[in-house]
């Protein structure tokens, strides 16, 4: 009966978002959308589905949902202080100031944008360009936007908080020179193809939801991205056990580099 079949709930969301959940840790997934289809009122699976192709909605809360949406400026500031300190001048020295940098499964835009507010004290901002990508639509229009509350934006320098920031009420609003910075599409990590030549991917926080061989086939593609020399930032929740088999040299806990030659 589809109505409590798992495996068939995920064929059905296969088919209508080209999400797959079979990348996703079972329990933990399962659970989030019992909840959210509780919330709803409904029993049953097959009924949810129903839901989800007559209500457009619905469908983008379960979207959003589903993909897990916890970001903020700065996140982990010493990691950061590595990336200014160290990561840029190298990267700069090596491949110059036209620096290809991908900000993936990027949510609500704080990520890509600290990375531009980060770069402007090495590159001018009209030659900042940043790739940011999310699988949300809804995350990607709030980033756009580039409306954040107080919290959101807590770790960010007090340097950049007063040059990009404009406070309206109780949020703040990110200057559209930094937003120019920074280009959004939607792109899912674990269908599309991925991009080629570039020197940074910023991938946070994000694997720690997915299967073992799931996070291999991500960081295996995330390195087949990057130029040689090229590198990997991850989140503080994150590690790449097999770094090698995956195509890189571990140059911290949280920054991989493909190697050179």
């Amino acid at each position: 009966m589809p109505a409590f079949d798992y495996e068939w709930l995920k064929k059905s969301v296969y088919e209508l978002t080209k999400i797959d959940l079979n990348a996703y840790k079972e329990r933990q997934m399962k659970r989030r959308i019992d909840t959210l289809i509780e919330r709803n009122g409904i029993v049953g699976y097959d009924k949810y589905i129903q839901l989800l192709k007559t209500n457009r909605e619905k469908f983008e809360e379960f979207v959003n949902y589903l993909t897990i949406n916890v970001s903020e400026f700065y996140r982990n500031p010493d990691q950061w202080k590595i990336l200014e300190e160290q990561v840029f001048p190298q990267l700069i020295d090596k491949f110059g100031k036209n620096l290809k940098i991908w900000s993936a499964a990027c949510s609500t835009g704080d990520e890509p944008y600290s990375l531009a507010m980060c770069l402007s004290k090495f590159i001018p901002l009209n030659q900042i360009r940043i790739t940011a990508t999310d699988i949300d639509k809804q995350v990607m229009a709030q980033a756009k936007t580039g409306l954040y509350d107080e919290k959101s934006i807590a770790g960010v320098p007090a340097e950049y908080k007063k040059k990009y920031f404009t406070q309206i009420g109780k949020s703040y609003q990110i200057s559209d020179e930094i937003k120019r910075c920074v280009t959004f599409q939607q792109h899912n990590l674990l269908k599309d193809r991925y991009f080629e030549n570039y020197h940074l991917i910023v991938c946070r926080n994000v694997v720690i939801y997915f299967t073992e061989e799931a996070k291999a086939e991500i960081y295996r593609k995330f390195a087949g991205s990057l130029v040689k020399g090229g590198m990997l930032f991850i989140g503080s929740t994150e590690q790449i056990v097999q770094y090698r088999q995956c195509g890189f040299e571990r140059l911290n806990s949280f920054f991989y580099k493909v190697p050179e030659n």
